[in-house]
């Protein structure tokens, strides 16, 4: 593993520009593990984020908090300039922009893989600029105008994450027949606005959106139908980490955990969706779901040899 003594922000030198390390060739997805689930790191450059806002509030920070996820194994990070919590308020895609470029442009070139976590267009394409290699819209059912367009043009991987409404209304359309089946059938809405736009099948990774529009019970339901997700043929990410659910399931004394404290339960989530499968996961602790993710695929079933 990488010593965090050469890494930017973090020695001598605070500023993100002069890197001690050599720069190193971006990683790619065809580089990356292919026999366990990945693991994604998030980024929050935001001061409002549920759990982590407020951290990073400079480029030097975020970068330097980024790259300790890159050390500490994170196969992805996804970096992100707008709160997707419930409440939060709108970022325009300037600000958005301000926030997130320097640390993408910085930690591609320390040779980490970088998704960018957005809805609007406009920073998604600034960001592939930038060197990001993903792009990550949990826009859900109200995906902008363009980001298809970008998506197939580009050719990058888009992850589709099932959302209704916003940030600020999402909270009220939590109203399924079935949570799982209507889950589905949504992104499969969107899947064909994509597919008509010209996006390849294989660029499209599904979320299940975890918390976007979902109460806690719709939450546990999902992940126990993530089988269902797998079965449209996609690439499955979960993003469950720290979320009020899991606080909820920790409560004592009629408290909630705090999302701090919520990192065990989220990688026994982690080890449950390896184990059933999933594509990758996006967490806020690195350590601990690499941890799980191995140990799922150490106790995969041997392959059937003839």
């Amino acid at each position: 593993m990488d010593s965090l003594a050469a890494a930017p922000g973090t020695g001598p030198a605070t500023s993100p520009l002069p890197i001690l390390r050599k720069p190193r060739r971006a990683a790619t997805l065809d580089s990356l593990p292919a026999d366990r689930t990945l693991v994604m790191g998030i980024l929050n450059v935001t001061p409002d984020s549920f759990s982590d806002g407020g951290k990073n509030p400079t480029p030097d920070t975020a970068i330097a908090a980024g790259l300790r996820m890159f050390y500490a194994g994170a196969d992805i990070i996804d970096v992100g300039g707008e709160s997707t919590r419930p409440g939060a308020e709108d970022v325009s895609p300037e600000e958005e922009q301000r926030r997130v470029l320097p640390v993408i442009a910085a930690l591609v070139k320390a040779g980490a893989l970088v998704s960018i976590d957005t809805v609007h267009t406009a920073t998604a394409a600034a960001a592939l600029d930038a060197g990001a290699a993903i792009i990550n819209d949990v826009s859900g059912l109200s995906i902008e105008p363009g980001m298809a367009e970008l998506v197939a043009t580009s050719k990058v991987p888009y992850v589709l994450t099932h959302r209704r409404g916003d940030a600020r209304t999402m909270s009220s359309l939590t109203e399924y027949a079935n949570v799982a089946e209507d889950v589905v059938a949504e992104l499969i809405g969107v899947r064909d606005k994509l597919y008509a736009a010209g996006v390849a099948p294989e660029q499209i990774i599904l979320d299940p959106g975890i918390g976007f529009s979902k109460n806690d019970e719709q939450n546990w339901e999902l992940l126990r139908n993530l089988d269902k997700l797998e079965a449209l043929g996609h690439r499955v990410l979960v993003g469950a980490s720290r979320k009020r659910f899991l606080g909820t399931l920790l409560t004592v004394a009629g408290k909630s955990a705090a999302p701090d404290e919520r990192d065990a339960a989220t990688a026994a989530i982690t080890a449950v969706c390896a184990a059933r499968g999933a594509w990758a996961v996006r967490v806020h602790d690195v350590g601990p779901s690499l941890d799980a993710v191995k140990v799922a695929a150490r106790l995969a079933p041997a392959p059937v040899s003839n």
